[in-house]
């Protein structure tokens, strides 16, 4: 198995380009189901998650053309509904979590979808309720079978209908959205997630040619055509990607430059990074991060610990939290990290504590953070990464640290950042790709 040897504590300088972004692309890429006609999405990054649903849309009988680095051509004219049955589609579908997107488009173009219980990240309980319980709303009808561990749905008369959803899910908002466009009649979803790789979503098929109004608010309303055509549709880059550049950069005192950011579209990130302390400009739409050799943690008005919790959009994103997390350790000050979407995501500060952090873990959505205002560096040690945004957080927490460390179960990592080690590289990392029999301990 291959690992990551970091020998840390070095300074980085340079510029850095983000991947396009993930999130985004799991949802859009599902939508080209939605018609015969050729669609164009540009800055795809090349990332195994993503790969993984190229394939399997691929498997489904989509046309896919690669015909530049970051470009695909998608045209989903013959789709093969047998491919559901098939030992093929179960492997697939259930090590990848993104599967789930290609049930929406199915129900809304073919009236009928089967999908196994979908994989991911080890982070706690990611439940599929909000998904199915849209689809039921417009008229679906589906049973779980516990022995094949898979979801089948019919829904060959799909009607528009109120939605309340019960939790404000991006992957369940663009689900039910994609579904309903394609429906009779008109649907309002209230409660729907308004992050901006939803908002983009939305405004490629309109593009194609449906009619959502209302996006960029949490209430949808949206009128079902008979078809969509083709479109073209370009990425926002990765938030949580430019999150963890400006952490990197805090971490381990470096001068970086992070280019074409949108950055009206990071919503709250850069004000949380900077009630850490730490400095950052726009320049033009870059981030500049100076190298700071200290930053302090703000506290609330009547001088309380400041606390960092997640919520929807436009709060928080929890996939930042860990990266919040490893960059408080080595503030002046202390912060709580409150995580309370995913139950089991804090669990990976045992690392750090064995790294010399000093963190409490209060219980499984809680940790107080006593930063050592880089005093004590952390301590390179040899460790295995539990999920994508963990990961690179002990990687960040690796290249400030002194020493060598090893992370291994890299793979995870690599579901969510491309090439990072070169790209790290070529700011002055020292890490490179080993190979390595992951610990049992």
């Amino acid at each position: 198995m291959n690992a990551f040897e970091i020998n840390g504590g070095k300074p980085l300088k340079g510029e850095i380009i983000p991947q396009g972004a993930k999130n985004e692309a799991l949802q859009v890429i599902a939508a080209v189901l939605l018609t015969k006609e050729k669609v164009t999405i540009t800055n795809i990054p090349d990332i195994k998650d993503v790969n993984k649903l190229i394939e399997l849309i691929a498997d489904l009988g989509v046309k896919v053309e690669h015909p530049e680095k970051d470009t695909y051509t998608f045209e989903a004219r013959d789709i093969n509904l047998d491919f559901f049955r098939s030992e093929t589609f179960k492997a697939k579908g259930s090590s990848l979590r993104g599967s789930i997107m290609i049930v929406g488009p199915l129900l809304g173009r073919f009236g009928k979808a089967a999908i196994p219980k979908p994989g991911g990240d080890k982070i706690g309980r990611r439940r599929l309720d909000t998904h199915f319980l849209g689809f039921e709303k417009l008229g679906a009808k589906f049973n779980y079978d516990s022995k094949t561990n898979f979801f089948n749905v019919d829904a060959s008369d799909l009607k528009g209908a109120y939605i309340l959803l019960d939790e404000a899910s991006v992957t369940g908002t663009a689900n039910v959205v994609m579904a309903a466009v394609l429906a009779t009649g008109t649907t309002t979803i209230y409660n729907a997630a308004c992050e901006p790789y939803l908002q983009q979503l939305c405004k490629m098929l309109n593009r194609m040619g449906a009619k959502i109004s209302g996006i960029s608010s949490n209430l949808l309303t949206i009128e079902g055509v008979k078809k969509l055509g083709g479109t073209e549709h370009r990425l926002l880059p990765d938030m949580i990607e430019i999150g963890s550049f400006i952490g990197l950069a805090a971490m381990t005192e470096s001068e970086i430059t992070i280019k074409n950011v949108h950055y009206n579209e990071l919503g709250m990130i850069p004000d949380v990074f900077k009630r850490l302390g730490i400095k950052l400009e726009l320049r033009g739409d870059d981030i500049y991060i100076p190298s700071q050799k200290h930053y302090e943690v703000d506290t609330f008005i009547d001088g309380s610990i400041l606390t960092l919790a997640d919520s929807p959009w436009p709060g928080f994103t929890p996939d930042l939290l860990s990266i919040m997390l490893v960059v408080a350790t080595q503030a002046k000050g202390n912060v709580l990290i409150h995580q309370k979407m995913f139950e089991s995501r804090l669990f990976f500060v045992d690392k750090l504590i064995d790294m010399g952090a000093q963190i409490i873990l209060c219980d499984p959505h809680r940790a107080t953070v006593i930063g050592m205002n880089k005093k004590v560096k952390l301590k390179g040690i040899e460790m295995t990464s539990p999920d994508i945004r963990a990961g690179v957080s002990l990687l960040i927490a690796a290249l400030s640290a002194s020493g060598t460390s090893v992370i291994h179960n890299i793979e995870q990592i690599e579901r969510g950042y491309q090439d990072i080690d070169i790209r790290l590289r070529a700011l002055g990392a020292d890490i490179k790709r080993i190979s390595a029999t992951t610990p049992t301990h």
